[in-house]
């Protein structure tokens, strides 16, 4: 299966397989990104010590990241990856401690959801499996940031602070930053409970009520509701001052595609994650 479309290419390379935004690709002498694909390919990097991965699957998956990177022309020793953990947290990366090895998930990028920095040669790495990533560029100010934004995320509007923190940090301006969505679940099998669909509900009282109905949709007589958290990305970076033309979705939904994307609801206990990453090297 091929999913390039308007906004992605579909990149498959002696056995890797990935997705480039056509639009971050006008400033491919300027930044690397990529988002992985493959089943088989897992880029889960807690350490082996810890219960929830064994040594086998840890040693398995820096070898993906080998093979990856190298297909790439890239070194995978230049991954800065936070330790993820649903929150709100965005920090600037201002330079790599371990230059001989990737920092995967280090203490200072704990329960850390955004990465922002300004130097090169250094990948900001995020992980999903049905939650939204987003890679932002600012071409002006040469900035560039990775958010990992699951449902609670977004509910804490962790994209728009990912753009307060790069204009805050960086001078940049919301009009220049480029922000691209990755492949994630959709509002077709985004499903959530009264208690979740009311969350949403009261953080977003500032939207439009069409917009209101856009996202959530009740799915009568179940009492659940279906949520668009994409949709709701899109408005409030749009609220933030970024052009609708910068704001760029792969329109993937990771369920739909589980054949090609890890999916928590469908991989359940023991998934797999995919990776974005980005980087500026010049």
């Amino acid at each position: 299966m091929d999913l390039s479309n308007e906004n992605v290419i579909h990149v498959k390379k002696n056995g890797i397989e990935y997705l480039q935004f056509r639009r971050l690709l006008e400033y491919k002498d300027k930044i690397k990104h990529a988002y992985t694909l493959g089943i088989n390919n897992d880029f889960r990097t807690l350490t082996p010590d810890k219960k929830e991965l064994p040594k086998e699957r840890y040693e398995r998956n820096i070898n993906t990241y080998k093979k990856f990177f190298k297909e790439l022309n890239d070194d995978y020793t230049k991954i800065i990856k936070p330790a993820q953990d649903h929150t709100d947290e965005i920090k600037v990366v201002k330079n790599k401690k371990y230059n001989d090895r990737p920092e995967f998930e280090t203490s200072d990028y704990f329960k850390t959801d955004g990465l922002i920095t300004n130097k090169k040669d250094i990948i900001l790495e995020t992980t999903n499996a049905d939650c939204i990533l987003l890679l932002f560029y600012d071409p002006v100010k040469e900035v560039i940031a990775n958010t990992h934004s699951g449902w609670k995320g977004t509910i804490q509007r962790i994209s728009v602070k990912t753009v307060e923190k790069m204009k805050n940090e960086f001078g940049c301006n919301p009009e220049d930053i480029i922000c691209c969505i990755c492949p994630s679940i959709r509002k077709c099998h985004f499903e959530v409970d009264r208690d979740v669909k009311e969350m949403f509900e009261n953080e977003y009282k500032d939207l439009k009520n069409d917009q209101l109905c856009d996202i959530i949709q009740e799915k009568i007589p179940n009492e659940k509701w279906n949520i668009d958290t994409v949709l709701i990305n899109k408005i409030i970076l749009q609220k933030a001052g970024l052009k609708q033309d910068n704001i760029v979705d792969s329109g993937i939904c990771s369920v739909c595609h589980s054949d090609l994307i890890h999916s928590f609801r469908v991989e359940k206990q023991g998934y797999g994650l995919n990776a974005a990453f980005i980087e500026k090297f010049s």
